[in-house]
């Protein structure tokens, strides 16, 4: 094999070649450049995109180092249960649910669960339960009236349904006062049954919807109907106890006739006294 003296050329770029031999001779030289201000205008052409290039590597990983050494974020605690999304998804309970967005008393029970720790307790009737109302019993509420049978139904305490047996009568709701006449709800327990007692409405609590150790939703399968709603509009509208009308006109018939006997009888002894006078 023979191998000649012979030269290869590496093009470095465009511009400049650079020329060495395969095998240098003995005190052979290598070819030396002289540095022209043409060459050198090529040479900062071509460092300022490698400077460029370089740059944008470093701040790219200098970004990717920072974001991957900063704290990943602790996701959002969770906010209280709202308690008309799990009426809905338990389903049967749709006039309850649209009772509790009227009287923004949903949007209050989101509030105090958020800022309180006492949690609540909450009886729902199911819509069967509201239809075995009498007939416009709802409509003729007004607004107040409405608010207050809502919150008759909600306990300002979380109770667990096998803590209904230490609960002193009556128990307090958030509809106001549990005196007599007022808004009083009792509870008496039996075993695994319990029954709540409003002096107008007795019912059991025929089950539990949702728990949580902060919000405790039962069922009932009677609206609670408080005294100081339903008793006053009771009182307002019927007759008096014990009396029909037609008992009222026989008793107003006799007190009218015993007064004319009376009148009757003044009219004759004065009568008389005229008489005896002449």
């Amino acid at each position: 094999m023979v191998c000649s003296n012979s030269v290869l050329s590496i093009p470095s770029s465009p511009y400049i070649p650079f020329h060495f031999p395969l095998f240098p001779l003995p005190n052979q030289q290598f070819p030396t450049h002289t540095k022209t201000p043409s060459t050198m205008a090529v040479t900062k052409q071509n460092l300022i995109p490698l400077f460029a290039i370089s740059f944008l590597l470093f701040f790219q990983l200098h970004c990717s180092t920072t974001s991957a050494q900063a704290p990943a974020q602790s996701p959002a605690p969770p906010g209280p249960p709202d308690v008309t999304k799990i009426l809905q998804k338990a389903g049967q309970y749709s006039v309850f649910v649209r009772l509790l967005k009227s009287t923004q008393v949903s949007d209050r029970l989101i509030g105090e669960l958020k800022d309180t720790d006492d949690g609540k307790t909450i009886f729902a009737p199911t819509d069967k339960a509201f239809s075995a109302l009498k007939s416009g019993a709802l409509n003729s509420l007004n607004d107040e009236q409405r608010v207050q049978l809502v919150l008759f139904h909600v306990v300002p305490d979380y109770i667990p349904f096998s803590q209904f047996q230490t609960v002193s009568n009556p128990m307090r709701t958030q509809a106001g006062d549990s005196g007599d006449g007022e808004f009083p709800l009792n509870v008496t327990t039996s075993g695994n049954t319990v029954v709540l007692k409003t002096g107008l409405t007795k019912t059991s609590v025929s089950g539990t919807i949702y728990t949580d150790g902060q919000l405790a939703v039962y069922r009932v399968d009677q609206v609670l109907q408080p005294l100081q709603v339903f008793a006053a509009r009771s009182s307002a509208l019927a007759p008096a106890p014990g009396m029909s009308r037609k008992a009222a006109d026989v008793d107003g018939n006799s007190k009218a006739s015993s007064l004319a006997m009376q009148n009757l009888a003044l009219f004759v002894v004065s009568v008389i006294a005229f008489a005896l006078s002449l």
